[in-house]
């Protein structure tokens, strides 16, 4: 599915429960913060490579980070910007970029 047909199901589902007035900006990056520290917390307490899941683990990130990419498309919308030309944006500039890292 491209990015204007699920933006605009998205806004569909959000307008049809009155939800639009909800989703500001601050409000959406608030958001955000919330469903990555409920991602973060199926970390918690693993072994920091542990690539194993069950399946219902395996679930429970995938909705997790359905629900964070959810909300950044409701802020890209709002910021009149297409989240695929922004992620490819930012690409360029860090490919120009040197990190050091101190091991």
């Amino acid at each position: 599915m491209e990015y204007k047909q699920l933006i605009e199901e998205l806004i569909e589902f959000r307008d049809s429960r009155g939800w639009e007035k909800y989703h500001t900006l601050p409000a959406l990056a608030r958001a955000v913060s919330v469903e990555a520290g409920e991602l973060n917390e199926l970390f918690l307490w693993r072994v920091e490579n542990e690539t194993d899941f069950s399946k219902k683990t395996r679930n429970d990130i995938k909705f997790e980070l359905a629900d964070i990419l959810t909300y950044c498309y409701y802020m890209c919308e709002k910021l009149d910007v297409d989240p695929n030309e922004i992620v490819q944006e930012k690409l360029a500039i860090n490919k120009n970029r040197h990190w050091k890292f101190d091991n």
